[in-house]
């Protein structure tokens, strides 16, 4: 598709010699008053260079700026100099270039710039799957696909929690209140159960802490009593959460978690020594990071047994000799920022050079309405399958309401209900804390999934209704007459943004832009489709105006499967 931003650039280049046609290329706004242009370029950075107030460079640039076609007109205001679009030759341009990609408009033919691996989800084994979980599997869910549309082979991780002290607490609380059969009967939320039975009864007897840290350090030590009751709970805890997966439609290329690095640390621990890295402090080993005004990193306890940095280190050293990475990310929350500068800096002393391919996406944390914050030690948990079921619910019964004869209605309230629970998530910079309402997930009107989901779903009955089948589009004659219009043009301004769209999503490690791109699109369209009559009688501005539904149609299916989301053909 052709850049026309950049092609203006390279027009402007010719009368202002003093800047590349790239820093051109950057100063380029788009400004947000139609009325102002489509495209604006600022005079000031040009004063100094050519000795003149930069209202005149602007005048003196349009005065001799040669004609191009796809510029309708030019015309300085003030310091600016602004540019308005033919909006036929623009349109067709980009409905050309969407219509011959059709499906993978937006999104690479092929996975050849390297590997890119997303560490995502990671649940804590034998704790429950709940709502505070939703935001790193579906944020690296989305980065993957993200990913994956710019043409990198994306390895999906999901680095289960299932080591640590916490398995000890585990141990003790089964055998102090519960039973196999009581655990193969109510699965993860027996686990859940005596999880907190053990903290609220270790307050009034520290001793059972002491008692669940020797479990561990038995369970390090290879006690075959400890392991099998491990094995155990983490059968359990994954049969769950395959569950939750499948309904989010989330997979994973590794489920190798925190466990799967046990025989692979000591040989990370000995180059730590060999390098002088390491220091004993109160008989734990360290690595001290005073220059980069950071706490000690802590690679073992004084006890010998290992850390979440150890493991992590050990986690990102395997990764690389594995995959060979571009990048390696990690979606987890806030709260680990320093977790993650420790071990990041670590790697760097150890002068591994791929430390700098090691990018931490953090997020904010999630509450319910009413601001409750979530916690597994105190049972405060809303489960992330009853959510996602309760979505379902609750959209089926709108869907009873509002289109009683819809064909397959558990099919479309399955994806429009879960996909509105995953939008909601998605629509907000990340690292924002967010509180989750049912109100704003299902509303069908607002900037939300099943608004984006009901534009793709209304083109598609549109194509149904001019007789063309959505599986098997055809190619559609383009009139220019019949596409010069201003709310033609904001769907195509919209549509060749896309690509640009996913890059800066890409960049900033941010699933938001696209969903408010989504959203931007959709509103675009459904102008249009309110002023604009579609299936009329003249042949040439039907199918013209047809090929824009088209477009959009595929566009938006592609922008709902970057956020990991479902696009209906009929709500």
């Amino acid at each position: 598709m052709k850049d026309f931003k950049f092609e203006l650039a390279k027009l402007l280049n010719t009368k202002i010699g003093t800047l590349s046609v790239e820093e051109i290329y950057s100063m380029i706004e788009v400004p947000n008053n139609v009325a102002m242009g489509d495209y604006a370029f600022p005079c000031f950075k040009l004063a100094k260079a050519l000795r003149k107030a930069p209202p005149m460079i602007a005048k003196d640039i349009v005065d001799t700026l040669d004609e191009i076609n796809f510029i309708e007109k030019a015309e300085n205001v003030n310091a600016y100099i602004n540019f308005f679009l033919n909006k036929s030759v623009f349109v067709k341009e980009i409905l050309l270039a969407v219509l011959a990609d059709r499906e993978s408009y937006g999104l690479a033919k092929e996975k050849n710039k390297g590997n890119v691996v997303v560490d995502y989800s990671s649940p804590n084994i034998a704790k429950p799957f709940h709502v505070g979980h939703l935001r790193s599997t579906v944020i690296g869910n989305s980065l993957y696909h993200i990913f994956e549309a710019l043409g990198y082979n994306c390895i999906g991780v999901n680095h289960l929690g299932d080591w640590g002290t916490q398995f000890g607490k585990l141990i003790v609380a089964y055998k102090k209140y519960s039973s196999k059969e009581e655990v193969e009967e109510k699965g993860i939320s027996e686990l859940l159960r005596i999880y907190v039975l053990f903290h609220d009864e270790a307050k009034e007897h520290p001793e059972m802490d002491q008692e669940a840290r020797n479990y561990f350090t038995k369970m390090e030590q290879g006690d075959e009593e400890a392991l099998a009751l491990w094995k155990w709970f983490k059968e359990v805890s994954l049969n769950e959460f395959e569950r939750v997966y499948k309904m989010l439609g989330v997979t994973f290329d590794s489920y190798n978690g925190e466990a799967f690095y046990n025989d692979k640390m000591d040989a990370v621990i000995k180059e730590l020594e060999d390098k002088g890295l390491i220091e004993i402090s109160e008989g734990a080993k360290i690595v001290r990071l005073d220059e980069e005004n950071m706490a000690p990193c802590l690679i073992t306890k004084n006890d010998g047994s290992s850390l979440y940095a150890t493991r992590d280190i050990t986690a990102a050293k395997y990764r690389k000799e594995t995959y060979d990475f571009k990048k390696c990310i990690y979606v987890t929350a806030l709260q680990q920022n320093l977790h993650f500068a420790q071990w990041f800096k670590v790697i760097e002393k150890m002068e591994w050079e791929w430390a700098k391919d090691l990018v931490h996406v953090p997020f904010g944390m999630v509450s319910m309405e009413g601001g409750a914050k979530l916690s597994t030690r105190s049972g405060n948990v809303i489960f992330l399958e009853d959510i996602l079921k309760e979505a379902v619910d609750k959209t089926k019964k709108i869907i009873e309401e509002k289109n009683p004869d819809l064909d397959n209605k558990d099919e479309v309230a399955n994806q429009v209900g879960i996909g509105a629970v995953i939008f909601d998530d998605m629509y907000n910079n990340i690292i924002k804390d967010i509180q989750f309402s049912w109100e704003r997930v299902l509303d069908f009107q607002g900037e939300t999934g099943p608004y984006v989901q009901y534009t793709h779903a209304r083109a598609c009955s549109l194509l149904k209704k001019a007789g063309l089948d959505i599986d098997n589009l055809p190619d559609l004659e383009i009139s220019e007459s019949a596409i010069a219009d201003d709310t033609v043009l904001a769907v195509a301004k919209e549509l060749a943004d896309f690509k640009n769209v996913i890059e800066s999503a890409a960049a900033n490690f941010e699933p938001s832009y696209i969903a408010r791109y989504a959203v931007d699109l959709a509103q675009a369209f459904n102008k249009f489709y309110n002023e604009q009559p579609i299936l009329v009688e003249d042949e040439a501005v039907k199918n013209s105006r047809l090929a824009v539904v088209i477009a959009t149609k595929y566009t938006i299916k592609n922008a709902l499967h970057l956020l990991g989301i479902k696009a209906p053909v009929q709500m």
